[in-house]
């Protein structure tokens, strides 16, 4: 396993470069690229069909900086250099634990009042720049494939806001007894949490700038299924405990790595399991039997059902039908990998469930309905478009 990515290049590199990234967070960055690119392509797409629309704003030419602006400007530098500053000055410190470094109340100072002047002095000089005497009014159109930058940021912030939600909610036993280090902590994210929060942000945005729901969702589809396949990697690359169930049974096929079937996880980022012996330094554990590596499972799965719904988007064109069959897929996908996988159950009036299993069938119920119901008003949606 790679908790961090020095891990990672001293591993295949032979490369012994102290580096404060770890491993999970650097594939749920390229997962984000990943949701970027498809969503870019399909918008661009939709566009060209007629299906999406340019909108027309009005911008105003030649403003001078305003007070709040460089306000702004300047907090935000201060931020950066309060943590970056002190990060470089700590940079062991920072390579061993840059998550409690981040999220403490730790910093420097001077570095903080240097980057905030930094700041709002070159927001000053970017509008001086092109400050006219009189500032006007002019209309621009912003393509939709424009909005994405705004959209990402959006559907990140929010995205991982309800992961962390419904994380705690998952365990909240857990949550009860360490409420700060839960909340502080980047681990501990749930995907359905993240794609509700994440995906109404990116559907408010979406229709404040003349796009319509059921577009957007379509357009998402395909995109958010790319997204969790790579996101996926980085559990598995981690070992961030999005493991499988012991898996005591033979290997099926002499061909099969042993990874590829029964895994102990070895170094895994969360420190679960037993110590390894002779490893040195902060992850040197491993579980004491092999469990399937199920994000690994979900990767594959999820490229190839990328792949199909990639494949047929040309060939959609009833509003809504996409993101549809886009649900079912996966929960089908989700409900059937949580048979194998460890995670916390609720016990409801004699059942039990993980939340991803009552979340997975609201999807596939969903997901059917919303198929019917857009290949039976294709003809009125179409022209509502």
């Amino acid at each position: 396993m790679f908790p961090t990515v020095s891990h990672f290049l001293e591993y295949f590199l032979g490369i012994n470069l102290p580096l404060p990234f770890n491993t999970f967070g650097v594939f749920v960055a390229l997962a984000f690229v990943a949701g970027y690119w498809a969503f870019t392509k399909e918008l661009k797409r939709k566009e060209a069909l007629g299906v999406l629309h340019p909108v027309q704003k009005t911008i105003i030419l030649g403003k001078p900086a305003t007070v709040s602006e460089l306000i702004m400007n300047a907090l935000f530098g201060f931020l950066i250099g309060y943590k970056l500053v002190y990060a470089l000055v700590n940079y062991k410190m920072f390579v061993n634990d840059a998550q409690s470094i981040l999220m403490s109340a730790k910093g420097n100072i001077l570095g903080g009042l240097f980057f905030a002047g930094l700041f709002a002095y070159w927001d000053y000089k970017e509008k001086e720049k092109n400050k006219l005497d009189k500032p006007k009014e002019t209309k621009v159109l912003v393509h939709p494939y424009q909005l994405m930058s705004n959209l990402i940021v959006w559907a990140a912030i929010w995205g991982f806001l309800g992961a962390k939600f419904f994380d705690n909610l998952e365990y909240w036993d857990d949550f009860v007894q360490h409420p700060i280090e839960r909340l502080l902590s980047f681990s501990g994210l749930t995907f359905y949490g993240g794609l509700i929060c994440g995906g109404a942000a990116v559907l408010y945005i979406a229709k404040k700038n003349g796009i319509k729901p059921l577009h957007m969702l379509d357009v998402g589809g395909p995109g958010m299924m790319l997204a969790y396949a790579v996101g996926r990697i980085g559990c598995h690359m981690s070992g961030d405990g999005d493991w499988g169930i012991p898996n005591p049974n033979p290997k099926p096929f002499t061909w099969l790595p042993d990874w590829l079937w029964s895994y102990k996880y070895p170094n895994n980022v969360v420190g679960e399991g037993i110590p390894i012996p002779n490893c040195v330094g902060k992850y040197c554990n491993e579980l004491p039997q092999g469990v399937y590596p199920t994000p690994i499972y979900e990767v594959i799965i999820c490229l190839l059902l990328f792949a199909f719904l990639w494949s047929i988007r040309d060939k959609i064109k009833a509003p809504g039908l996409m993101f549809g069959i886009y649900m079912i897929l996966n929960g089908l996908e989700r409900f059937c990998i949580e048979l194998i996988r460890v995670n916390s159950k609720y016990h409801v009036f004699g059942l039990s469930f993980t939340q991803a299993e009552m979340i997975s069938t609201i999807l596939v119920i969903g997901g059917t309905a919303l198929c019917i119901y857009s290949l039976r008003n294709k003809n009125e949606l179409e022209l509502k478009s």
